[in-house]
């Protein structure tokens, strides 16, 4: 029997009732708090789980309400909102000790005919340009990661080219959430205010929202090219707008992801 992947894993469900999921979190992670993208992959799952597979993930939109915790368990409530013919829609509630720490809503689409095109965009960086970026230990260490040439900062700062080190299982919603996860990496310091440096301590950051919109089959273990702009800074909040592509120059999905930035 094959063993599971990474991301399999992660969307192992150690309990369900209903609509309603437990995922045990990991006992330690990069930083104190949850990392969005493991928990915004683990709610995308669970809604998934509650889906024809014909149905294919087509976008997610959530809010981090709280920080999560390590080493502890998440319970996932799913509301059906609708089910339709070519469509449903479902609301994901992430509880952890009796606090909402997300909330999202995503949707899911029968695939179907119709017009495949988008503009040409000429790539920032070259994968054969790129340089290999080690980002040590946590979640880093999952994927192989190249940034442009002479950047020293400690975080993985767009564009950069990215894949898992390993395969995941060519199911789509498991590399639906993998793209999920992984699409965490890169906006929050694209979203950072103009003269702050790229160096742990300079300020207080955090996740607020983040919208993913899947355009087309997405395979992990391949080079995808991830460029982030930043669009807006006001009010202590940071807007940054995403597109992955894959080696073709195929866009393969659209994301943004809005910022709390302090001093």
């Amino acid at each position: 029997m094959t063993a599971k992947s990474w991301m399999a894993r992660l969307l192992t469900f150690t309990d369900r009732d209903g609509d309603t999921f437990v995922a045990r979190q990991p006992a330690a992670g990069p930083s104190p708090r949850l990392f969005g993208g493991l928990i915004a992959a683990q709610a995308l799952g669970a809604a998934g789980a509650t889906v024809r597979q014909n149905k294919l993930p087509q976008s997610l939109h959530l809010y981090f309400v709280r920080g999560g915790r390590y080493d502890d368990t998440v319970e996932f409530t799913v509301e059906r909102t609708r089910d339709g013919r070519s469509f449903d829609t479902r609301r994901v509630t992430a509880v952890q000790q009796g606090a909402v720490i997300l909330e999202m809503l995503a949707s899911f689409h029968v695939a179907e005919p119709g017009a495949d095109d988008q503009p040409e965009v000429v790539p920032s960086l070259e994968l054969a340009d790129a340089e290999t970026k080690d980002l040590g230990s946590g979640y880093a260490e999952l994927f192989d990661i190249r940034t442009s040439p002479g950047d020293d900062s400690p975080f993985a700062v767009p564009p950069f080219w990215i894949r898992t080190r390993a395969e995941i299982e060519d199911d789509p919603l498991i590399r639906a959430c993998a793209l999920t996860f992984m699409s965490d990496f890169g906006p929050v310091p694209v979203a950072r205010p103009t003269g702050v440096p790229l160096r742990s301590g300079t300020g207080y950051a955090a996740s607020l929202d983040h919208s993913v919109w899947l355009h087309r089959p997405f395979v992990p273990h391949v080079w995808h090219r991830y460029e982030v702009t930043k669009r807006n800074h006001s009010d202590s909040r940071g807007l940054a707008i995403g597109s992955l592509y894959d080696v073709d120059g195929t866009l393969v999905a659209t994301t943004a992801q809005e910022a709390l930035w302090r001093p």
